[in-house]
């Protein structure tokens, strides 16, 4: 099977760092909204995402009037 040619969604997420960017997109993490369901906390257990990367995409969400979740939903990550 070719793993090459795996189309994937369309990415909503801001401009951070190459790591950031790829780990979360690894675990699953395309659209904004999907950040309401977890937590910051959660976010910064996925490696190579930081508190740089997490203080970025609350600006984000926050334009979007959007934010983190109060306290997780147990949305599967995929670490």
């Amino acid at each position: 099977m070719d793993n090459f040619n795996k189309e994937t969604p369309e990415s909503e997420l801001p401009k951070m760092s190459k790591p950031a960017n790829r780990e979360l997109h690894n675990a699953g993490f395309y659209k904004l909204e999907q950040f309401t369901k977890v937590t910051e906390p959660d976010i910064l257990k996925i490696h190579g995402v930081g508190p740089k990367a997490v203080r970025i995409l609350n600006d984000t969400l926050k334009e979007k009037g959007l934010s983190f979740a109060e306290k997780s939903l147990n949305y599967p990550l995929r670490l």
